[in-house]
């Protein structure tokens, strides 16, 4: 991680198309302006944290699902080897 001091007014250039300028410092908070492409997605860390969360809790039932076919798989293969052994 790369940690910058900034000033009201300066700015930090990321590529060639993305630049962040500090616009107002007040105690703690700092307001930042973002200038990027249309096509870059920027959200807030706890919102980006939040659809993350959001992603893996949405693709948990098809990871089960998927796990319940493998057993199933599994437990009729082995029925069908038991009855061709009798």
């Amino acid at each position: 991680m790369l940690a910058l001091t900034r000033k009201p007014g300066e700015r930090i250039v990321i590529g060639n198309d993305i630049v962040l300028t500090v616009v107002e410092v007040k105690g703690e908070t700092v307001r930042l302006a973002i200038d990027a492409p249309r096509s870059v997605s920027i959200f807030r860390g706890e919102l980006y944290d939040s659809i993350v969360q959001e992603n893996r809790n949405a693709a948990m039932p098809m990871a089960e699902g998927r796990d319940f076919l493998r057993n199933l798989k599994g437990n009729i293969t082995k029925e069908s080897a038991d009855k061709s052994e009798k």
